[in-house]
């Protein structure tokens, strides 16, 4: 392999990443101008080993949305509806719970759940939303809100983000998900999403969840009109930050789904460029602990392949995912978990069962 990374031009690199040294984003550029895939996926592979040797990871989860209404209506985003639109739903808290009530006969040790930005529905919605989860789940670790939820939540209830986060704390919450991040150039988020919190917001928010005793995910939504140093820079950001706080448990690259979008005249992420981010991620977030190969947006197949580019995560059996579904995403809404353990298999990974914090629950 050394061979074939050092003709793709990749030797200094190569060096660097055997000595475990930070790369610049000069050399993130050059990793992601190259079209020798194959040497790409070679280096993060090597970091893949280093941080988790033949483990890939997976959990028993279930996705919960509990409202599509949004007032930030981003353009990238099939889900978010206006509350007057035919598409739109809500559920009060005992949808929820009942939700949860469906699939108790099922190992489920995560429930992750996230909505819209809703314009009505009050602050004690969300505490009782998760007090009721615990109250037929009590064991369950609910990582729920993104960042961006945590900020409307806050300006809700009028108390600060650290308030909030400890209200919520009290109610059930165990950790963040990584949504909303998208890409923090302000370019960016004045095209594609003006009315969302900006990308130092997002930032200020998973800083103090981790100040808070939380950890959280990152997400980057690529493949629509973001450059490759906007990428970079976005990991950047995201490799400051967990020097300050060490936060972070995963990253996750999100494939960006055009269908039924604002945005429905660009053309999906092809294999190459997803594998590609994977990979550049591994190299770039050298403290991040994981990086997530999310079956849901890329597809089992090639989710499999991920795990030989850098990525030591396929998430988990989900059992319901709207979000993506709704941008025309043509993955399965659910995957079994002897699925999962047979793809991670084949791919020649061990299959190891993970709680949300990544304590092995089982090595298959």
């Amino acid at each position: 392999m050394d061979e074939l990374i050092q003709k793709a031009g990749f030797g200094d690199i190569l060096e660097k990443v055997r000595e475990d040294e930070r790369l610049s984003l000069n050399e993130g550029k050059r990793l992601y101008e190259s079209h020798d895939i194959l040497a790409l996926g070679s280096l993060a592979d090597i970091v893949r080993e280093r941080k988790n040797g033949n483990k890939a990871y997976f959990i028993y989860n279930q996705h919960v949305n509990y409202s599509n209404i949004c007032t930030n209506l981003c353009k990238f985003c099939a889900f978010g509806k206006p509350k007057d639109s035919d598409l739109a739903y809500e559920m009060n808290v005992n949808e929820v719970k009942q939700k949860v009530r469906d699939r108790l006969d099922e190992p489920i040790n995560e429930i992750h759940m996230v909505g819209g930005i809703h314009p009505d529905l009050p602050y004690s919605y969300y505490l009782e939303v998760l007090q009721g989860i615990k109250e037929i789940r009590p064991e369950v670790h609910i990582q729920a809100f993104t960042c961006v939820e945590i900020y409307h939540l806050a300006e809700l209830a009028g108390k600060s983000i650290g308030e909030t986060l400890e209200d919520l704390k009290s109610a059930g919450l165990g950790s963040i998900p990584g949504g909303g991040a998208e890409v923090f150039s302000p370019r960016i988020r004045k095209i594609t999403c003006e009315k969302k919190l900006s990308g130092e917001g997002w930032i200020n928010v998973a800083k103090t969840a981790h100040q808070h005793g939380l950890n959280t995910n990152a997400t980057m939504l690529y493949g629509h009109i973001e450059t490759v140093e906007e990428r970079l820079e976005h990991l950047d950001i995201l490799r400051r930050t967990q020097d300050e706080t060490g936060g972070f448990l995963a990253f996750i690259p999100l494939a960006f789904h055009p269908k039924n979008t604002e945005m429905a005249d660009h053309s999906r992420t092809t294999g190459i460029e997803d594998l590609k981010n994977i990979a550049v991620a591994r190299l770039m977030l050298d403290n991040f602990p994981h990086i997530k190969a999310y079956w849901v947006m890329i597809g089992p197949k090639l989710a499999q392949i991920a795990l030989s580019f850098g990525a030591d995560d396929m998430d988990g059996t989900v059992k319901e995912e709207v979000i993506t579904h709704m941008a025309g995403a043509d993955t399965d809404q659910a995957l079994g978990h002897k699925t999962l353990i047979r793809l991670i298999k084949e791919a020649g990974r061990d299959p190891v069962e993970r709680d949300t914090l990544y304590n092995v629950l089982k090595t298959y």
